[in-house]
This record gives structure tokens, C-alpha cells and sequence, in this order.
């Protein structure tokens, strides 16, 4: 049966995880004709506080959708009568780093459909490390980011992510799937999504091959602490950089930030460290789900 019609106010939300595929499967939702998925921005991350986004999203604060519920449904005014409208913000699942979540989403919609998307939790991990370093200036090295920092580790805790989900919504209206599963089974998985969303599971996209946002081979790290790289982004530099010779901006560029082929950075000490624990979040998920997650290789591997 499908979700009763509920004008343009969402009733499914993709919430994660981050690095796991949320952008090509709010795709492959959307190309469903009893879908309706937001596609600018794709993560509208409109549960989160604007304190919360300034902390992790901060180019959608600038959206300001944080400002009221009637400019968030505005996101939605062209999705006319599909039964299932929705949208997919990977920052939902980093309950380790922003609270009141599950509870806002359950508050706007009791009734909404949860789904979420997990990828082999090692290589999630390391994944969200080349995202940091890309867009959040991480400059330390990959074993001491994964160290010091636990939000790399905790947003691969599924079972953390999505106990609250499950007590909020019951499991009914929460279904986990893998990147895995989706990569390798695309017309089967996506089929038994569609049949969970009471839509017509044999009506399948044919953008299913298609990947989007995925992480570049070559990627740019800033040096150092990346004093110099905040000071290419404050307002002062906005001020006086315009003055400055073209041959001397470029000069700061290159101080500021290097190239790293990610192929050539040596990750088993990484994964060895990452290992351990994960199994054992992974050991709570299983017992959460009722389910094993053999196509995890990484996870399970012993270099």
C-alpha cells in the first residue's frame, strides 16, 4: 500500500550514512515517477540546528532553511501528487556530533519512512577522512585524524545512528540497506526499496550505473596546521587579497595546500587500528538487525 498523499511535506528521509552512496541512491529514488526527491540542495539537512550546521554543513546554513518550516517545504512545491516525497541529508546519521535529530524528524512526521544506506564501516571511515581533507581542511595524516578525532570512527557506528531511529519509528518504517548490495545487486535492491515505499518495485531507474560524488583519486590537503589556508578564507584576506599581485596569490596557493594521490598514501596501519573496533560495532548491528554483513570485505580482512 502506498504512504496516504501528504501534499509537498516529506514523508521519506534517506538520513546516511555520509561516504556511503546517499547521492546516488536520492537518484535512483528520484527516478521513480511515484518519487519525488530535492535535488538542490540534495542535502537540505533542515533537522539539524543552525548551531549544528555551522559546525558541520555550514555552506547549507547560508540556505537558511534552519529559518522556518515554510521555507524547508518549499523544496517540495513541485513534487504534485507522488505519494512519496522525500530527501536525503547524510548528516541526519551523525548522532555522535549532532543530537535532537531523530527526535525533531518524528515530531515533523511520526509516520515518515527512514532510510538509511551503510558501507563497510573501515572503508566508510577512510572515506570520510579524503572528504575532510578535501572540503574541511584536515591536515593531519590519516592514522592521526582517525586517532584524535572519534567522528570518523562514531559516524561508522550504525548501530548508534540508528537505535534511535528504530525506538522512535519502529523497524517497519526503518530499512537499512548497503552500499554493497546496491553496487552489486542495483535492480534487486532497488526493487525491494520501492516495494518497502509501496510504490511499483518493477518500474527500476535506468540511471542505476551511474555514481555520483565520489571521491577524486588526486585530492588537495592544506599544509601544516592550515593557519595559512584560514587565512586565504577570512574577511581580511577578502579585503587586502584583491591588492595583492597575481604571482604572489599563487605563491600563497601552493604554500597553503598540496596534491595527494590517495592511491599512494599506505592505509593498512589504518585499517589494523580501525578494525577491532568496528567489528565490534558491527557485532551490535547485527544483533540490532537480526542480519549479517558478509560483503563487508575490508571489515573482515586481516592486512
Amino acid at each position: 500500500m502506498c504512504f496516504a498523499i501528504m501534499g509537498r511535506r516529506p514523508n521519506l528521509f534517506v538520513v546516511g550514512s555520509m561516504k556511503a552512496g546517499t547521492s546516488s541512491l536520492a537518484r535512483y529514488l528520484g527516478a521513480h515517477p511515484d518519487v519525488f526527491m530535492t535535488s538542490d540542495p540534495k542535502e537540505p539537512t533542515y533537522f539539524l540546528t543552525r548551531e549544528q550546521l555551522l559546525d558541520v554543513l555550514p555552506g547549507v546554513e547560508k540556505r537558511g532553511f534552519w529559518r522556518g518550516e515554510e521555507h524547508y517545504l518549499r523544496l517540495f512545491e513541485a513534487a504534485g501528487d507522488r505519494p512519496v516525497v522525500g530527501e536525503a541529508s547524510a548528516n541526519y546519521a551523525r548522532l555522535n556530533r549532532v543530537k535532537g535529530v531523530p527526535e525533531r524528524i518524528h515530531a515533523f512526521d511520526p509516520d515518515a519512512r527512514i532510510l538509511f544506506i551503510m558501507r563497510d564501516p573501515v572503508e566508510r571511515t577512510l572515506s570520510h577522512y579524503w572528504y575532510m581533507v578535501r572540503f574541511f581542511n584536515e591536515h593531519r595524516d590519516l592514522l592521526t585524524a582517525i586517532r584524535e578525532d572519534a567522528d570518523y570512527v562514531q559516524t561508522s557506528d550504525y548501530a548508534l545512528q540508528l537505535r534511535p531511529y528504530l525506538a522512535l519509528f519502529g523497524a517497519g518504517r526503518v530499512l537499512a540497506i548497503t552500499t554493497e548490495a546496491l553496487a552489486d545487486q542495483p535492480a534487486a535492491t532497488m526493487a525491494s526499496v520501492f516495494g518497502w515505499l509501496g510504490v511499483d518495485p518493477t518500474h527500476l531507474p535506468t540511471n542505476l550505473s551511474e555514481r555520483v560524488n565520489e571521491t577524486p583519486d588526486v585530492v588537495t590537503q592544506v599544509r601544516g596546521t592550515g593557519l595559512l589556508q584560514q587565512f586565504r578564507h577570512s574577511g581580511l584576506w577578502n579585503a587586502v587579497g584583491p591588492r595583492i599581485p597575481a604571482s604572489l596569490r599563487r605563491l600563497g596557493r601552493k604554500l597553503a595546500v598540496r596534491p595527494v594521490q590517495r592511491g599512494a598514501v599506505d592505509v593498512a596501519a589504518a585499517r589494523r587500528y580501525l578494525r577491532p573496533i568496528q567489528r565490534a560495532h558491527v557485532a551490535a548491528l547485527e544483533q540490532l538487525l537480526g542480519r549479517t554483513f558478509p560483503e563487508w570485505k575490508t571489515l573482515h580482512g586481516d592486512e
